[in-house]
């Protein structure tokens, strides 16, 4: 527990404008801000990120707890700040039921976890295995977990997500299930499915695909916008065609009963798999090892760099060396510009 003094002494300096702060090893400052910094809402609570406390907070005002994980040049970050929290139904709905708690993920302010152990931003982005941002874990009355999101979602999905969450349906009904329910935005109504993709019947042990590849699984529906833009731009890239024969591919229907044999050799349906690894959103892509083993995911809506990115990461083994898939970019995006290519997070 914090001293009165020493909470004082921290809301003096999160009060403090951050162009006076100095740069970070994470980043140099750039007109008196970090490069990409976005605004948060003003809303967004100012914790002393005690998160037992900021819980019992929530809990006594009948709200629930919303930690947001972000860093500074995320563009889907800044789509989620100014695309979802700046409608303004979205932005009044989340302030009705959350209590939105933003964290650095290379941050180094002080954090009290969810044990009451002092800890730092970064160190707690680690214990949570952030890899994406933004990342959303919503927390229930008690401070558990009953929600994580991986990345950016469009409104329509948030907005469904914030009336799940915020209305306690997670003992009536589950949020893949919830989700089913709510339409989505106007898609192709199919499932891209290329000719040198895996074919039924799905048997997709290493041993029975025998070429010696990773397999990247693609989970998606048919009435999905997100996965027509994947398969209609993304993947139809040079760059994306030569990472994808590095894989054996296979695209199901998350809500299929389609029978198939897993990695790791179990008999059961798409459907079911989907829900035993806890697949909300589509696309979703899923990378597993010649030992049946999930090594990677990639979930919510990526444009070509972070796709092609993923798919390398796990292709070249770097997940092996490098747990940090954020430093991995860090490190591509770095050879790509000494290379002469502009590399643009958002096409």
């Amino acid at each position: 527990m914090k001293t009165i003094i020493g909470k004082i002494f921290l809301f003096l300096l999160l009060a403090v404008p951050m162009a006076v702060f100095a740069a970070s090893k994470e980043g140099a400052l750039v007109g008196g801000v970090n490069p990409g910094y976005q605004e948060k809402p003003d809303w967004f609570k100012l914790s002393f990120l005690d998160i037992r406390e900021d819980v019992a907070e929530a809990r006594a005002a009948n709200k629930r707890v919303m930690l947001y994980f972000y860093q500074d040049g995320c563009p889907y970050c800044a789509k989620l700040i100014n695309d979802n929290l700046g409608q303004r139904s979205i932005a009044k709905k989340t302030r009705k039921y959350f209590d939105v708690i933003a964290i650095n993920m290379w941050g180094s302010r002080e954090v009290t976890d969810f044990n009451g152990n002092q800890t730092t931003e970064k160190a707690f982005a680690k214990q949570l295995r952030v890899m994406f941002t933004p990342t959303l874990l919503v927390l229930d009355e008690r401070g558990n977990v009953i929600l994580r999101i991986n990345g950016y979602w469009f409104p329509a999905k948030f907005d469904a997500m914030l009336d799940w969450a915020g209305k306690r349906m997670e003992k009536k009904i589950s949020f893949r299930d919830y989700l089913a329910k709510v339409r989505p935005v106007r898609a192709s109504g199919k499932l891209h499915i290329e000719k040198d993709y895996l074919k039924p019947p799905y048997d997709l042990r290493a041993a029975a695909r025998n070429t010696g590849k990773p397999l990247l699984v693609l989970f998606e529906q048919p009435h999905c916008r997100v996965c027509d833009e994947l398969h209609g731009d993304i993947l139809k890239r040079k760059r994306s065609r030569k990472l994808l024969k590095q894989f054996d591919v296979v695209l199901l229907n998350m809500w299929s009963k389609t029978p198939l044999v897993t990695p790791d050799g179990r008999k059961t349906t798409a459907r079911a798999w989907a829900a035993r690894l806890n697949i909300l959103n589509s696309p979703t892509m899923v990378f597993f090892d010649n030992n049946g083993k999930e090594v990677f995911r990639a979930e919510a809506y990526l444009k070509a760099f972070h796709v092609q990115g993923a798919m390398g990461y796990v292709a070249s083994g770097a997940y092996l060396k490098q747990p940090s898939f954020q430093r991995y970019l860090q490190k591509v995006n770095a050879d790509m510009t000494k290379k002469g290519i502009k590399v643009d997070l958002m096409k």
